[in-house]
């Protein structure tokens, strides 16, 4: 029995002899027993692939294993996310264009709406593309996208997903300020539209060169002993940074071959500046761009047990000493006269 036939034997829904379909005696405009067959089976191929694809999902979940952010796991997500969408389009074209249909027209008015109001979404599957291509960032990678610094914990078609972390206090009263005054995570998780990377630039803080240069800058008298406070700050550098580490070298060199980039030294190094009040040291040095908080912890505990073992007094940079008063005098009453 066909569907017609069916659709004929049932009260309150039937089918006219063109083909349109009638609910109780009102003929639906544009649909067909035709198009319900269309829509039944596009149905069942959207279920079935999806099925299919949770499957596929819960077994490379078994056979990879590992961590989440597991470069393997990522990027068997994303074939697999990509094949489902290609299965899914060619489907649908399979279902709904047949050799009779003249589909010149309907698809240049359909990309042309789709152009229009799909405007943010084109762009973020642009720059999903750029964003795998170019190396952009990945999975893992430390970056700051959008005003957001964190790390990715996922990577989609139209959102990049960011654990978000802290701010260092030279930073904190920008926009987007934390409560977490350092790069650690604040327990936020912020999603950020891929296109951003065409209009704002992203910085990764690991790809290339997983490494940071850090500073603590430190104010003492001039009166104080300033080799000796050098060689506290030196010590603790040497002590807790990155100093004579082989890998950074290497990441140091594939850097300069692979960009413009002049030297630099990985060695730590004191710099000093004059103020009105006070001699200010910078203290410069190498850290791994994931535990910075820990080392500049350490390093500020032992220079303030050095400084005081030495008895060098640590002030502010923006602070002023007073190095004298000027002595008091009672003004005398005038003779009366």
């Amino acid at each position: 029995m066909s569907l017609l036939a069916v659709l004929a034997t049932t009260p309150d829904l039937v089918a006219t002899e063109s083909g349109a379909v009638q609910v109780l005696g009102v003929t639906l405009v544009g649909v067909s027993v035709t198009t319900a067959v269309k829509l039944l089976f596009s149905g069942l191929l959207v279920v079935a692939v999806l099925l299919l694809r949770a499957g596929v999902m819960l077994a490379l979940r078994r056979v990879l294993g590992g961590e989440v952010a597991d470069p393997r796991r990522f990027w068997a997500r994303q074939g697999v996310a990509v094949v489902t969408a290609v299965v899914l389009v060619l489907g649908a074209v399979s279902i709904w264009v047949t050799p009779e249909t003249d589909v010149s027209t309907g698809i240049g008015l359909i990309s042309a709406g789709l152009a229009f109001a799909l405007q943010q979404v084109i762009v973020s599957l642009a720059a999903y593309v750029v964003i795998l291509r170019g190396d952009t960032f990945g999975v893992g990678d430390r970056i700051e996208l959008g005003g957001v610094r964190g790390d990715v914990v996922r990577l989609g078609f139209l959102r990049t997903t960011i654990m978000e972390m802290g701010r260092p206090p030279a930073v904190a009263g920008s926009d987007g300020a934390s409560w977490v005054h350092a790069r650690q995570y604040t327990g936020r998780l912020v999603t950020v539209s891929n296109g951003v990377i065409f209009q704002e630039p992203v910085s990764n803080y690991t790809r290339d060169f997983p490494y940071l240069w850090e500073e603590v800058v430190l104010a003492v008298p001039y009166t104080a002993d300033r080799g000796r406070a050098e060689e506290i700050l030196l010590a603790a550098a040497h002590d807790h940074a990155v100093v004579g580490d082989q890998e950074a070298e290497w990441a140091l060199a594939r850097m300069r071959a692979r960009y413009a980039m002049a030297d630099a030294s990985l060695d730590p190094a004191v710099y000093w500046r004059i103020t009105e009040s006070w001699l200010e040291l910078s203290v410069r040095f190498l850290v791994p761009h994931r535990g910075v908080r820990e080392v500049k912890d350490a390093m500020a505990r032992q220079v303030l047990a050095g400084f005081d073992a030495a008895g060098i007094a640590v002030g502010a940079p923006t602070s002023v000493d007073v190095v004298g008063v000027p002595p008091l005098r009672r003004a005398e009453p005038a003779p009366e006269g």
